[in-house]
């Protein structure tokens, strides 16, 4: 399997016309450009938000061009303190134009199947996936690129079952 890097896979919101839509289904993500702002956090000093810098120009760039960058982070209650940080930081991805919700495992309903084995993915105009792979460690490898009609159709499908289901985030309290 061909992966792309976590960079080729940015370059991809060039090309995306409408919508970029993340589901998330990992409790933790630790990559390496975050372990000192989260080791601070989970010490009580605060968060410098820095380290968000290219995201955040990223989410910018794309939602003033007009289109929309939404996530569903699947998460499990009681929250990791990893996911803890990262609702601790999503107002600064809304500030950047980001639309994202959380939606509990609990509140999963029973036929809901995740693809490609419970990994992350990215879904780009309803054409095009970027599927996540990690390494036993949680670091990122790189993406899958996927533009398999029936299979973007069916995340797109779930893609939106998710997004009624998941609670905004000015809403979810954890």
């Amino acid at each position: 399997m061909e992966l792309i890097s976590s960079a080729e896979r940015n370059r991809l919101f060039e090309r995306f016309h409408h919508d970029a839509f993340h589901l998330e289904l990992r409790d933790d993500y630790s990559v390496p450009d975050e372990d000192g702002p989260f080791q601070r956090w989970l010490a009580g000093e605060g968060t410098d938000h820095s380290y968000l810098a290219p995201w955040l120009s990223l989410a910018r760039h794309s939602t003033a061009r007009g289109m929309t960058v939404r996530r569903v982070r699947v998460i499990t209650e009681p929250l990791t303190p990893y996911i803890q940080w990262e609702h601790s930081v999503t107002p600064v991805n809304e500030g950047a134009g980001e639309n994202i919700r959380w939606l509990p495992r609990r509140l999963l309903p029973a036929d809901v199947v995740f693809p490609f084995n419970n990994h992350d993915w990215w879904l780009f105009d309803d054409r095009l996936l970027a599927v996540g792979h990690f390494d036993r460690d949680g670091r990122i490898l790189g993406s899958q690129i996927i533009e398999d009609p029936a299979t973007v159709v069916q995340c797109a499908h779930l893609r939106d079952r998710l997004w009624r289901l998941a609670v905004p985030h000015t809403e979810y309290a954890p």
